[in-house]
C-alpha cells in the first residue's frame, strides 16, 4: 500500500515539454485515472512514475520516500502495458512467474503466488496454455497476473484495454474494478477513453498539452467542469456548446442571447461579466427534451438508435448542432422540425470568453427562455 506524490514534475524531450510542472498526490488504495487526448503526456507521466523515464525536473515520492534515483525494480511498482508483451514460448504460468524466477524466488513459492493470482483473475484453467492459445482478454488477464504476483505497492496501467473489442472492454472494466476492491492497492490507470475514466476512477486527472486541467471525482468533472476543454472532453455524448452574448447583468443572474435570438436568463453566483461579452452556454444532452414549450427549435439531421435511448442531432441554425437524449420510442424522423425545451431544474454550464467556467446557481431553476429579439 502506498501514496504517490509528484512535486513539480516536468519532462522535456529536446525543445518539447511533454509534462509541465505536475503537482499531484495519489492517496493510498486510490484508483486514479489519467485521461486526455493523444499526446497530452499521460503515458509519459506514468512511465516517469514507473522509472522508465527520468524527470527533467521535480521529485517523485512513494510512501514519502524520493524514488527519482531508484531503478524500476526497487520502486515497488508493477506496470501493465497496452501490449500484452507475453513470451510466446512460455506458458501463462511461466509468463506470470518470470519476474519471481529472476528475483530468485523458490519454485514452490513461485507456483503458489501464480496460482493465487490466477484464482483472483479466474484463469486457473489457462495456466498451461501458451499465448497463441489465449484470446485477447485472456492474454490481458495473464499480463495483469504477472503484475499481481509481484505484490507491488502501486499498480500502473497504460491503456491496457485499448486492444480489446467493445464487449470485452466493458467486461474487463468491471473486472478491473472488482480487482481493485479485492486487492485494495493504489492503482494509476491511463486511458484516452473518457468512458473508462468515468466508470473506473475514484478520481480523474484531466491532462491537456502536458498540464493538469482539472482533478476531481467523475461526477464533479461531469457536473462542474472547470473550463471548456474539460466540459467537452468529459461526457459521452459531448456537452452541447452554444455561442451567446451577454444582454444584461442582473446581480444574481445574467441574460444571454442564444442562437436564433432567444433570450435566456441563467442564475449565477458571481462573475465579472459586462453587456456584449461573448460567453458559451453548456447543455448536456439529457437536459433537453421535445415538448411544445419551445426553448430552442431546429431540424433533425441524424438519429442514433441506441436501444434504450435515442440520440437526436439537431441543427438549430447559425452553425450550431445540438444533441438531444430521448426515449427510444421517440417518434422522430430525419428532416423533422422539432421544438426543444429544458427539463425541470436543468444543470446549466456557463463559460466566459476565455473558456473559464462561471459558477451557476444550482439552488434555483433558470428562468425559461423569454422573448426573441426581433
Amino acid at each position: 500500500m502506498a501514496t504517490v506524490e509528484l512535486k513539480g514534475v516536468s519532462m522535456r524531450f529536446g525543445h518539447v515539454d511533454a509534462i509541465k510542472s505536475i503537482d499531484l498526490v495519489i492517496q493510498d488504495q486510490e484508483f486514479l485515472v489519467l485521461v486526455g487526448p493523444s499526446g497530452c503526456g499521460k503515458s509519459t507521466l506514468l512511465r516517469t512514475i514507473a522509472g522508465l523515464e527520468e524527470p527533467t525536473e521535480g521529485d517523485i515520492l512513494i510512501d514519502g520516500a524520493r524514488v527519482n534515483d531508484l531503478p524500476v525494480v526497487a520502486r515497488g511498482v508493477a506496470m501493465v502495458f497496452q501490449s500484452y508483451a507475453l513470451y510466446p514460448h512460455m506458458t501463462a504460468a511461466d509468463n506470470m512467474g518470470l519476474a519471481l524466477r529472476i528475483a530468485g524466488v523458490a519454485k514452490a513459492e513461485r507456483a503458489s503466488k501464480v496460482l493465487a493470482a490466477a484464482r483472483i483473475l479466474r484463469i486457473e484453467d489457462l495456466l498451461a496454455r501458451k499465448p497463441r492459445e489465449l484470446s485477447g482478454g485472456q492474454s490481458q488477464r495473464v499480463a495483469i497476473g504477472r503484475a499481481i504476483v509481484r505484490e507491488p505497492k502501486v499498480f500502473l496501467f497504460d491503456e491496457p484495454l485499448s486492444n480489446l473489442d467493445a464487449a470485452l472492454r466493458a467486461q474487463m472494466r468491471i473486472e478491473l474494478a472488482n480487482l481493485h476492491q479485492t486487492l485494495r492497492t493504489t492503482m494509476i490507470f491511463v486511458t484516452h477513453d473518457q468512458i473508462e475514466a468515468m466508470t473506473l476512477a475514484e478520481r480523474i486527472v484531466v491532462l491537456n498539452a502536458g498540464k493538469i486541467e482539472q482533478v476531481g471525482t467523475p461526477l464533479e468533472l461531469y457536473r462542474e467542469p472547470r473550463n471548456l476543454f474539460v466540459a467537452e472532453f468529459i461526457g459521452s455524448p459531448k456537452m452541447n456548446m452554444l455561442s451567446a452574448s451577454v444582454r444584461q447583468v442582473l446581480g444574481p443572474a445574467v441574460q444571454v442571447v442564444l442562437p436564433g435570438g432567444r433570450i435566456f436568463e441563467i442564475p449565477i453566483e458571481r462573475a465579472d461579466l459586462a453587456v456584449g461579452d461573448r460567453v458559451t452556454v453548456g447543455l448536456r444532452p439529457e437536459v433537453l427534451s421535445i415538448t411544445d414549450d419551445e426553448f430552442l427549435s431546429g431540424t433533425v439531421t441524424v438519429i442514433e438508435q441506441l436501444g434504450s435511448q435515442v440520440m437526436l442531432h439537431v441543427d438549430i441554425g447559425e452553425g450550431n448542432l445540438v444533441t438531444v437524449q430521448c426515449p427510444s420510442d421517440q417518434p422522430t424522423h430525419i428532416g423533422d422540425r422539432i421544438p426543444l425545451s429544458l427539463v425541470e431544474r436543468p444543470r446549466i454550464n456557463l463559460f466566459d470568453s476565455k473558456g473559464v467556467a462561471i459558477r451557476t446557481r444550482a439552488d434555483a431553476p433558470p428562468a425559461k427562455g423569454r422573448e426573441r429579439l426581433m
